[in-house]
């Protein structure tokens, strides 16, 4: 191995409530640049499915864009989600968010009958055929769970047992974990923490976030110096 793993990080918007959740998405960039690694951000090009004021929290009549609002955490160097190329990437993460399933899905409304966007699918499916790490934070674990249960993969969204009934029911498996842990599925190489699912302090999604990260980065390494 001659380089550090590259990642993808794929947001939903700005804001826990109606998009990526700011302190999960930041922390973990934060998280890869400290380890030495390096990133890309990418969005969906699609209207949110709700606009939310963070204040009142309440729903707004506003229009918003998912790549539009995404770019304020990315601090616009984002591009389509469409145009993601998972052949250039070792490493693929999810902040959470309700973004995550709202935007990225319909979850919130339709459960495990739920649509996921179709580059989202796509970039997902490809990963996990490809051999890329996948990581995911909070509520994002369950799009893992949707697209690729199947695979008998196991997952983390804290404690939550309707969750965890949800996700054994598809075919995935549940592991409980605490907010500054993460959950590794090695045979599938997949990395899960429940971050603001049980988190109680920015401090708690920080120390989370890097376990995360730095589980993903155990496992590029380890696959790349195989190849």
């Amino acid at each position: 191995m001659n380089r550090s793993p590259h990642f993808a990080v794929i947001l939903s918007g700005c804001g826990r409530a109606d998009g990526s959740e700011i302190h999960e998405a930041t922390l973990a960039l934060l998280a890869i640049d400290k380890s030495g690694c390096t990133y890309s951000c990418f969005a969906p090009n699609t209207p949110q499915r709700s606009v939310v004021n963070h204040f009142t929290s309440t729903n707004t009549n506003e229009e918003r864009n998912v790549l539009e609002e995404s770019a304020r955490i990315a601090r616009g160097n984002i591009r389509d989600l469409s145009e993601l190329k998972v052949e250039d990437f070792d490493c693929i993460l999810l902040p959470g968010g309700l973004g995550a399933i709202t935007n990225w899905c319909d979850f919130q409304t339709k459960g495990m009958a739920c649509d996921v966007n179709s580059s989202l699918e796509e970039v997902l499916k490809e990963a996990y055929v490809s051999q890329k790490v996948i990581g995911a934070m909070c509520i994002a674990p369950m799009l893992l769970a949707k697209v690729l249960g199947h695979h008998g993969i196991t997952i983390t969204i804290g404690n939550d047992k309707k969750l965890a009934q949800i996700i054994t029911e598809i075919g995935a498996k549940s592991q409980d974990c605490d907010a500054i842990s993460s959950v590794v599925d090695k045979d599938n190489l997949i990395v899960t923490t429940p971050a603001y699912m049980l988190a109680n302090s920015i401090k708690e999604v920080a120390i989370g976030a890097e376990s995360l990260v730095n589980s993903m980065i155990e496992l590029a390494n380890n696959r790349l110096m195989t190849k």
